[in-house]
């Protein structure tokens, strides 16, 4: 080994123990030659197999189930009302479409399913019916786990998700705290921190995630990484920006290859016990490279995204199948 493998190495070992990396160790695997590449996506497939052990890809899906009109200006959305952007706008769709929802998930084989709303936080009435639709769902003993993406929810509704069934919520902090105000202005990166606070304190699984290629820095992704260990998130979704035309984004700089898979070796080496999600805008950064991700990371989101097409999810379960990798069925 050369210096730089031995240091990476160094890192891995870190890793296994569940030692944390410290901030100066995530930059360097994000700063790390091209060449390493290979060898630093090895690594992270072997801290994976360390703490999940079984070779499972778990498929999640979504249904938009609000859309558009959102009272928040976060410059990487479509949903938001400040930016003329090419979408469906509409309010909560019925319990019905929902269930149904879930039941196309099933279809496309998903294990888990997240009934995602548009704005800052679902009202008392639209908790109402996603608990309705939960319930539902429960009825049909449909095979699949079901989550909520409905903004910063309150400790009430919170509870009430989890007694109709919730077993996850979704909540991302996007970025970091630093990086945040600058994409974000209607809101805090406070306001998010401490609803996933809120989750974990009634005893729901939390999911949050981030999006890289909006012009942060290498810094930005390692604070962002090093906030999920501290909350110790048990799911995290990785989302690579898809720049959408009438948006403040729609001209951001993206990411390249190399760099994606950096990203998403550097979220495994910093929350080795975490599930990685490879989500938005994986077909498009990551290319001929998608199998090289998938050794390091847990699930796929199939079916689209909230207001872009996805893969064709025949060539998810051919990935599945070159990597010998089983699709995980288990519900909770």
């Amino acid at each position: 080994m050369d210096a730089v493998e031995k240091k990476l190495y160094e890192l891995y070992e870190k890793a296994i123990n569940y030692e944390p990396l410290n901030r100066e160790e995530a930059l360097y695997i994000l700063n790390v030659d091209d060449l390493y590449v290979p060898f630093l996506v090895h690594l992270a497939q072997k801290i994976k197999k360390h703490f999940f052990p079984e070779n499972e890809v778990e498929f999640c899906s979504i249904i938009n189930a609000k859309s558009g009109a959102c009272s928040e200006d976060c410059k990487f959305c479509a949903q938001s009302k400040y930016y003329r952007t090419p979408i469906n706008v509409y309010n909560l769709v019925p319990v019905d479409e929902m269930v149904e929802g879930a039941i196309r998930g099933v279809e496309f084989g998903a294990n888990r399913y997240c009934i995602v709303l548009s704005g800052k936080q679902a009202t008392p009435q639209e908790v109402e019916r996603i608990t309705e639709a939960v319930r539902e769902i429960k009825k049909e003993e449909l095979p699949i786990n079901v989550c909520v993406s409905a903004g910063t929810l309150d400790e009430e509704s919170l509870r009430k998700l989890k007694e109709a069934g919730v077993k996850r919520i979704n909540h991302n902090l996007e970025s970091s705290r630093n990086f945040f105000k600058k994409i974000v202005t209607t809101h805090s990166w406070e306001d998010r921190y401490e609803t996933i606070k809120r989750i974990k304190k009634v005893g729901l699984s939390t999911c949050s995630g981030g999006i890289f290629g909006m012009g942060e820095t290498n810094e930005d992704r390692v604070d962002l990484a090093l906030t999920y260990r501290e909350l110790e998130v048990d799911s995290i979704p990785l989302n690579f920006l898809m720049p959408i035309e009438g948006t403040p984004l729609q001209n951001a700089p993206g990411v390249e290859v190399m760099e994606a898979l950096k990203i998403i070796a550097m979220f495994r080496f910093t929350n080795p016990k975490a599930e990685l999600r490879l989500c938005g805008g994986r077909e498009q950064n990551l290319r001929d490279f998608h199998g090289m991700a998938t050794l390091m990371t847990n699930a796929l989101m199939v079916g689209g995204y909230l207001t872009r097409a996805g893969r064709d999810i025949k060539k998810d379960y051919k990935l599945l199948e070159d990597l010998k990798a089983r699709r995980k069925v288990s519900v909770e």
